[in-house]
């Protein structure tokens, strides 16, 4: 009792949707990349935060430069560029040391995160009596005392992560990739 989703060909053939050809590039690329977080992860992880760094050093010399053409919000650019700068010089100076900073930054930012959502469920649960709501509350507060406990753990395990669903996404970009080839190839109905 398996049921095909039909997916009328203008999805894929619409003129402003990608071309069949760039999504198998996508897909190839997000494969590879997907590849080398699994096999090498920490390597690669440096080098996506070296390249964060000097995007942010590069985007904070731009902001400065961009004050000889628009003054307006000065401070604000300033600060921001400052801020830019500063961070792209620190991770490329201490590539290693600011992966390790970063990521378990963003690990502890999505426990808090995971907590507060989880409160906000949890209250409104409460309020509305629905316990489905309240459920979700508790798990996802769970989930971010469980991510706080040990940030550094979870920092080591997310190039893992990042790998697997970058495989996952290749490996589907690439399947419709040729599924709009096939429909651009087959002829009109």
């Amino acid at each position: 009792m398996t049921e095909e989703i039909p997916v009328p060909d203008q999805f894929l053939t619409a003129p402003g949707i990608f071309p069949w050809w760039l999504l198998l590039v996508w897909g190839i690329l997000t494969l590879l990349i997907g590849c080398m977080f699994l096999i090498t992860p920490g390597m690669t992880t440096v080098l996506l935060i070296t390249f964060m760094g000097a995007y942010w050093l590069v985007g904070g010399l731009f902001a400065l430069g961009s004050l000889v053409v628009d003054r307006s919000h000065m401070g604000w650019k300033i600060f921001l560029a400052v801020i830019n700068i500063l961070a792209g010089i620190l991770i490329l100076l201490y590539p290693w040391f600011s992966t390790i900073f970063v990521l378990s930054f963003f690990v502890i930012f999505i426990g808090f995160w995971a907590i507060f959502i989880g409160v906000s469920h949890l209250y409104h649960g409460w309020i509305r009596k629905d316990a489905g709501n309240a459920v979700l509350g508790i798990i996802s507060m769970i989930f971010g005392v469980l991510l706080l406990i040990n940030p550094f753990i979870v920092a080591a395990l997310l190039p893992y992560v990042a790998g697997g669903f970058a495989v996952v996404f290749g490996l589907a970009s690439i399947y419709v990739s040729f599924v709009a080839k096939k429909c651009l190839e087959s002829p009109a109905q």
